[in-house]
């Protein structure tokens, strides 16, 4: 069966928040490092409401975590079609998912960053 692409604005639009939200879900159910984040996101949104947070921080907070969310998302399409490829161990495979995991790195650090920035005045 051969895919047919929709055309049509609204459909097609609504078609593509359809595969989006099965992502999503996917992701969620299947990758451990998002299931993480995802349970760390519950835990500072309970915090945001416990510690009443500004609406400023609200949002910075917010950023933080879809900054994380995001890139641990591409983190696993790059990896999930680099095994694809190239199912065993090869040098450059293994140097483009470092590449990769090495973003999420820098996402995750700065949402710890704004963590911090934005608790510890409420537990100081």
């Amino acid at each position: 069966m051969e895919f047919q692409k929709d055309n049509k604005f609204l459909s097609g639009r609504l078609k593509s928040v359809q595969f989006a939200f099965k992502g999503a879900v996917t992701l969620i159910k299947t990758e451990h490092s998002i299931m993480v984040q995802c349970g760390l996101g519950v835990a500072v949104t309970a915090a945001g409401f416990y510690f009443r947070i500004s609406k400023t921080e609200w949002l910075i907070q917010t950023l933080a975590l879809g900054l994380v969310l995001c890139t641990e998302g591409l983190n696993t399409a790059v990896e999930k079609m680099a095994d694809f490829i190239h199912p065993n161990f090869h040098e450059k495979i293994g140097f483009i998912k470092d590449i990769a995991a090495g973003a999420v790195f820098f996402a995750a650090l700065t949402a710890i960053v704004i963590g911090l920035v934005i608790y510890i005045p409420f537990i100081f």
